[in-house]
């Protein structure tokens, strides 16, 4: 009995397929969507347009200030430049709608349904949507952190104060900049997969990654473990250059980074917890 049962799960001519497979699988999904690349592109241009009108403008203005604010700018501001706080936003906003599309996409057409069909180890699948969906928001914000930080670099050459990869918080102003993107996607992803409904995980999108840093008052303790634990504002601290003053609880470089693998390994949780068990 156990025999036949095995050849009935395990029929003849039927392969089971590896987990490069399935990547490859998610990445073709992925590409098909019409939208993406366009959506990538339009992004990419937004971000490093963005960033670099900032140092442009900054640059336009240096010879109108005071000595002390030229200084100031040389040490401080132009490193806020290289990566400005708008762009941190849309980051996360628009590879957030990433993630979200990535698997809305399916849930709304039913493919989701077929590909449980074809590959019923369904976390398997969902690990590689995971995968694909991290790598691709990976790469895209590598690109336009450090094309933005030295196109920044490019204009503010000179006695503008330009920025070197080897100045205070550099480094961890680029490195803390791209890592938003998927951070971004998989909170997107994680929403897609709870809501169901491209509205309304827009809509919670947005107001968990853009409206939350606006509202919450960080001048009580409980405040500021809500404020610190966001995303923005753990880009936001790590963006600091010296100590951190005029703050009644202010968090640190460790527990800011500690914001980044505790929200990707939350969203991954809801993932690979809420989709598998329904019936898609």
């Amino acid at each position: 009995m156990s025999t036949r049962m095995s050849t009935l799960q395990h029929p003849a001519g039927t392969v089971t397929p590896r987990f490069t497979d399935l990547l490859a699988a998610e990445w073709i999904k992925l590409r098909s969507l019409r939208s993406i690349p366009w959506f990538l592109l339009a992004a990419t241009l937004t971000v490093v347009g963005m960033n670099a009108n900032g140092a442009r403008t900054s640059r336009a203005e240096f010879g109108s200030w005071t000595v002390h604010q030229q200084e100031y700018y040389a040490k401080f501001g132009a490193l806020h430049d290289a990566f400005t706080r708008p762009c941190a936003s849309l980051v996360l906003l628009m590879m957030g709608a990433l993630g979200a599309i990535a698997i809305l996409s399916e849930q709304t057409t039913g493919l989701l349904r077929t590909s449980f069909a074809a590959v019923p180890a369904r976390r398997e699948l969902l690990a590689a949507k995971v995968g694909v969906v991290a790598a691709v928001s990976t790469g895209f914000g590598v690109l336009v952190a450090s094309v933005s930080f030295w196109l920044d670099e490019a204009i503010l050459a000179g006695r503008y104060g330009g920025v070197s990869i080897g100045d205070p918080g550099a480094l961890r102003l680029l490195t803390a900049s791209a890592l938003l993107a998927p951070l971004g996607a998989l909170v997107g992803l994680a929403l897609g997969a709870v809501i169901r409904h491209s509205v309304t995980a827009m809509v919670a999108l947005f107001a968990l990654l853009f409206m939350v840093p606006m509202f919450v008052r960080d001048d009580t303790h409980l405040g500021a473990v809500v404020a610190n634990a966001h995303p923005f504002n753990a880009w936001a601290r790590l963006g600091l250059v010296g100590e951190v003053t005029g703050l009644r609880f202010p968090s640190t470089a460790g527990g800011a980074w500690t914001v980044y693998p505790v929200w990707a390994a939350l969203a991954v949780l809801l993932v690979m917890t809420a989709v598998p068990g329904r019936d898609q």
